[in-house]
């Protein structure tokens, strides 16, 4: 299966999480990668101990390369840390791939609970991009941040889901990772209705780049001309299987298994 899939996000350098579990998960999904860096982390299991910005115009210059020449079929943003870049990366993608679909993944804090977007930037975030997705992707303390109140059981993940749907993205995948209990259950809110996803939790701390990892391959599977619900099902049975068979690195939250793998479709 082909499908190139651009993604715009900040570099892990402990390869789990970021642009590095982005090219990873594209790849086991049997896309292509190509990529936009936002930022540079010295970053590893344990946290992120530092962060070098990339000029906006040099994001924008990736982007505008990759895009007049390779293309792509769909596009992923993470780790967007300013109103600067959130504009920047819109506009690049409005002039460059207008009618290419968008996940977006909110990135705002790290597995160690590093923040990783500033707080103006949330603004940005929710009036700029937000309309643009075709699929917005926040776990709970995200989709807190985003609505502006409590989310903390399933039916506030649905009333988010319904309240983020009027800024603008097409579809939400609101992840329940963060809900109490031995169950873990995702929310797909898309044309009007909601599919309802529900597994037993794996109890594993080897959790780093979940986030990262379903949002690019759910694009892999966008990519592919998948239908939403397809893309979805398939990226969630990719990411538990690479938690079940994580190799266990670091003494913090450690990477998954990305090279694991899962049927087709």
């Amino acid at each position: 299966m082909k499908g190139r899939v651009l993604i715009v996000a900040g570099s892990d350098s402990g390869g789990g999480a970021g642009i590095q579990a982005d090219i990873k998960a594209v790849t086991a999904m049997a896309g292509f990668a190509a990529t936009a860096i936002t930022a540079l982390t010295a970053q590893n299991t344990e946290g992120v101990h530092g962060v070098v910005a990339v000029e906006p115009a040099f994001i924008a210059q990736q982007i505008e390369a990759v895009l007049t020449d390779i293309g792509a079929d769909a596009l992923k943003t993470g780790m967007l840390h300013s109103a600067e870049v959130i504009e920047t990366v819109a506009a690049a993608f409005r002039q460059h791939a207008p009618d290419t679909p968008l996940v977006v993944d909110p990135v705002m804090v790290a597995k160690g609970g590093h923040r990783l977007l500033q707080s103006a930037a949330e603004t940005a975030l929710r009036d700029v991009l937000l309309p643009m997705a075709a699929l917005l992707t926040p776990n709970l303390p995200e989709a807190e941040a985003l609505a502006g109140f409590p989310v903390r059981t399933e039916a506030d993940m649905r009333r988010a889901a319904e309240h983020l749907a009027r800024r603008g993205p097409k579809a939400i995948l609101m992840k329940g990772g963060h809900l109490e209990g031995d169950r873990v259950i995702d929310l797909l809110f898309h044309d009007g209705h909601f599919d309802r996803f529900e597994d037993a939790r794996i109890k594993s701390r080897h959790t780093h780049g979940t986030g990262c990892t379903l949002a690019s391959s759910i694009a892999a599977g966008l990519a592919q001309k998948m239908s939403l619900r397809d893309s979805v099902v398939r990226a969630r049975a990719y990411v538990r299987a690479a938690i079940e068979t994580a190799p266990g690195y670091g003494r913090g939250h450690g990477p998954l298994n990305h090279a694991v793998t899962v049927k087709p479709g």
